[in-house]
């Protein structure tokens, strides 16, 4: 599948919650969240229906479970397991918390689950319960070991450099590369759902991390048999004789939209071909009346008819959260 700039777009996020066990500050607010109805959410059923007759036909051939944290919907492992008997889809990987993936892990996996992105934001438990709003950083540290235990290949952590919070903390989490097979990316904070925190505290940008890593490592540039596996739009470097590798999501300071491969389904069956584009499409609303399969492609197709040729922060865009759309 094309869009009109002509880039290819075979990879499809899932979103299959908006609801999670934390409230990190950059994602969803503390209280006064308006969650999803339970029945508007898609069923495992409609989920892989869809994959399978709308999808997978027009080209896409790599899924994303997200959330809000997939892991709170109920026998993931059975959606995974329904997606991995589809014999077009080549890879199935999961964006988590990793609260509770020490718990889960092990069924995920056998159900066909390839590999992990979890969130990582402070290896200072005070701070990274600051920053999540009450996250326990024991559990997700043993959620990480479990996803290595399990031969999830590759396992990525993701943190978020918020300035003021966690700048300070890059040479520590890039520590975990030298004798653990783990990506550490660090991703520049975008101003998505509550502005306030990015007004206070603007963006910590990639040269700036960079440096900050540079203080304490030499960089050399990943080699392509270093690279994780994977579609998004991190560039890698490694620090010699390291397991692993670190790498730098630019969303602010230099955009990737030229090479963007993606497009969403939210947990409430809406589709979305960018995400920092309010533009949605319904799809959910249609699949429930009985339209055709014709039909279900033809509204993916109006939807990728949105998808802008460059990412704006719109203000219409800023009212939603992470959560809602599946970051």
């Amino acid at each position: 599948m094309r869009d009109k700039f002509q880039r290819t777009i075979d990879y499809l996020r899932i979103s299959v919650t908006d609801r999670c066990n934390l409230r990190c500050r950059y994602c969803m607010p503390e209280e006064g969240k308006e969650w999803f109805e339970r029945e508007g959410l898609l069923s495992y059923e409609e989920i892989t229906r869809v994959v399978r007759q709308v999808f997978v036909p027009m080209g896409l051939r790599k899924i994303r479970l997200t959330g809000g944290e997939p892991l709170l919907r109920r026998d993931l492992h059975k959606l995974v397991g329904q997606l991995r008997a589809i014999p077009e889809i080549s890879d199935i990987a999961l964006s988590t918390n990793a609260v509770l993936l020490h718990e889960q892990g092990p069924a995920l996996r056998e159900a066909g689950l390839d590999r992990v992105n979890i969130s990582l934001d402070s290896l200072d438990a005070e701070k990274f319960r600051q920053i999540t709003r009450g996250g326990d950083l024991r559990r997700v540290l043993r959620g990480i070991d479990r996803a290595l235990d399990l031969g999830m290949h590759p396992v990525k952590l993701n943190c978020v450099v918020l300035p003021g919070e966690n700048q300070h903390e890059i040479a520590d989490l890039a520590r975990l590369t030298l004798d653990r097979p783990v990506h550490m990316r660090f991703i520049e904070f975008m101003p998505v759902g509550d502005r306030s925190l990015y007004q206070a505290n603007g963006t910590f940008g990639v040269d700036d991390m960079m440096a900050a890593l540079r203080e304490h490592f030499e960089l050399e540039p990943a080699v392509e048999a270093d690279r994780p596996q994977g579609n998004g739009p991190a560039r890698y470097w490694r620090i010699p004789g390291s397991a692993g590798t670190v790498g730098f999501i630019h969303p602010m300071s230099r955009h990737f939209c030229d090479s963007c491969n993606r497009f969403r389904l939210t947990a409430d069956g809406r589709v979305k071909s960018c995400l920092l584009v309010a533009s949605e499409k319904d799809l959910s609303g249609a699949l429930r009346a009985g339209a055709s399969t014709d039909d279900l492609r033809q509204i993916v197709l109006d939807a990728l008819a949105l998808k802008p040729e460059w990412h704006e922060m719109g203000t219409e865009f800023q009212a939603l959260t992470m959560s809602q759309i599946g970051g």
